[in-house]
């Protein structure tokens, strides 16, 4: 009986059963021979008996069947040497290769390789970038309302002023907004400070999106059960999304009847644009996740009728900002141009070591190497002998840091005036056809629905500003001289390769010969004895050298 979940039915059975079998095949085999003896039918093979002694001419056929038999074993033979002989040319072929391969032509091809998958691998970066900048200008040149989104724990490290001032180039045909995500990471104070700072400026919405969304097929088996319970928990609550809503609303409700509000989100990578989108459509028709980056294109996203969001690519941030602003916003690390280490290096620069130590509950450390060993041990990462795997700690630290998990915040500045793209006309003309009381009742109830972290538990770092991020294709950073060079290396290797003569084969025993050289070259070479020679290290040295090293003085007394 074959039982479920399983691919094959048991052959086990009972004893009983199987003798029973058996006693059935020797009884009938007993009866098929007993017929067949009746029969006189016998199973006997027959014996070849060769050549018979009556056979004409038996001496003349033995010796042509010995001759063939000869002839079938030096075939053999002959097909054997020739193999021997093809295995050696083969062997000498990739030694010459091989040795052919220190050569400075062979070097020379290696560089121009490695030049042309750096190459390769730039063109793709760039493409890749050049496609994010153009979706985003469409986003920008097809929406009616802007919507800036913005990490409430580093709001000005989130803004982009080239943005922003080319969206306010059209002369009050597009409206600038600014939403604050993610403010149930950050105190409660510093969120006032910073919605008391971002208002003078642009209206500003307070927003916390939900974190588990489901797709919508999921929603409808749940409506479909009779116990369907409500997840009213902090990660799948929403909050914001009625203010917004109401005022997005009333500027479509303004506009005519036979067109939509199109509404473009834009921001830098992982604030939250996609999750935001989520949230007012209330089901999960973006993908987003922990990643930097999900987002590749635009997409577009009706909420109502009257209503249509517009989802775009994360910003790309432009070359000339300085180390500490990228390290921040991870954004170095995605592209590959810095190591993790180096990123949690700066970060912990930024930061205050009291609340990293409280966060992560570990020890008082001197530099970032300390911190991730510490980090690894406590969280368990570890490798082959038990050594942290610190790599794994830093890529762990940055998905923390961009991800909606750890609660930090920055300080908010004393407002000195608008920039340089702003005025005072301009920020009433934003402000114009807003409901400035539903904006500030929707900001007081998100206060009042969200659970703050205390300022204790909160990381606190110095904000670098806002981030520069490049719009325009033009702007994007050009290929290197290097690369260059090395593709004129390439042709020119390409014209010598096409001009050199063909090698001259070589007989086989020469080749056995070269082996055999070879052999007992390797031979002496391995009776040679190794020297070591000792090395002198100053460590002391290398410690004043690097401040990310260890105190080997003090450590491992």
């Amino acid at each position: 009986m074959k039982r479920p979940k399983l691919k094959k039915a048991s052959k086990r059975i009972s004893c009983a059963k199987r003798f029973k079998i058996q006693k059935k095949v020797r009884e009938h085999n007993r009866k098929v021979r007993k017929e067949a003896k009746k029969k006189g039918i016998s199973r006997k093979p027959k014996k070849d008996i060769g050549v018979p002694n009556s056979a004409p001419f038996k001496e003349e056929v033995l010796r042509e069947a010995e001759q063939r038999k000869q002839e079938l074993e030096t075939l053999k033979e002959q097909n054997k040497i020739a193999k021997q002989q093809e295995r050696a040319a083969k062997r000498k072929k990739e030694k010459e290769a091989d040795s052919a391969g220190d050569g400075p032509a062979t070097k020379k091809a290696k560089k121009v390789a490695k030049a042309k998958e750096a190459k390769a691998a730039l063109i793709k970066e760039k493409s890749a970038k050049t496609f994010k900048c153009c979706e985003l200008n469409k986003v920008i040149e097809e929406s009616d309302v802007i919507v800036e989104v913005l990490d409430a724990r580093d709001p000005l490290g989130c803004r982009c002023h080239q943005l922003e001032e080319t969206v306010l180039k059209h002369e009050g045909k597009k409206k600038l907004l600014f939403i604050l995500n993610k403010i149930d990471l950050v105190p409660k104070d510093n969120v006032e400070k910073w919605l008391r700072y971002l208002e003078a400026e642009c209206p500003t919405f307070l927003f916390k999106a939900s974190m588990q969304i489901q797709d919508r097929t999921v929603q409808q088996r749940k409506q479909r059960g009779v116990n369907a319970v409500l997840d009213h928990s902090r990660a799948a609550s929403c909050l914001g999304r009625d203010g917004l809503l109401q005022t997005l609303t009333g500027l479509a409700n303004k506009k005519d009847a036979e067109t939509m509000l199109k509404v473009g989100v834009v921001g830098f990578p992982n604030v939250g644009k996609s999750s935001i989108i989520n949230s007012l459509k209330e089901v999960r028709v973006c993908h987003v996740g922990v990643q930097r980056g999900l987002t590749r294109c635009k997409q577009e996203v009706h909420i109502t009728k009257r209503l249509k969001m517009i989802d775009s690519p994360g910003i790309v941030a432009a070359s000339s900002n300085p180390g500490d602003a990228m390290a921040l916003r991870s954004l170095q690390v995605e592209e590959k141009e810095e190591s993790p280490l180096e990123a949690v290096r700066t970060l912990l620069k930024q930061c205050s070591q009291q609340h990293i130590m409280l966060q992560y509950n570990v020890p008082d450390y001197r530099n970032s190497l300390e911190f991730l060993t510490a980090f690894a041990k406590k969280r368990g990462f570890l490798q082959k002998g038990g050594v942290p795997n610190t790599e794994l700690a830093a890529m762990t630290f940055l998905s923390d840091w961009t991800g909606p998990k750890l609660s930090y915040h920055s300080r908010a500045p004393e407002h000195q005036g608008l920039p340089s793209y702003l005025t005072e006309a301009i920020v009433t003309e934003l402000r114009s056809d807003l409901d400035l009381d539903v904006v500030r009742k929707g900001n007081e109830d998100v206060k009042k629905g969200v659970r703050f972290p205390n300022l204790a538990s909160s990381i606190s770092f110095n904000s670098r500003g806002p981030t520069a991020g490049v719009l325009n294709v033009s702007e994007l950073p050009k290929e290197s001289i290097t690369i260059t060079a090395a593709t004129e290396a390439d042709e020119k290797m390409d014209e010598t390769a096409n001009t050199e003569e063909p090698e001259v084969e070589t007989p086989v025993s020469t080749v056995v010969t070269q082996i055999q050289e070879l052999t007992e070259k390797r031979k002496a070479k391995a009776t040679k004895k190794v020297k070591f020679v000792p090395v002198n290290i100053d460590l002391t040295s290398m410690q004043q050298s690097n401040d990310d090293a260890y105190d080997f003085n003090t450590d491992f007394v």
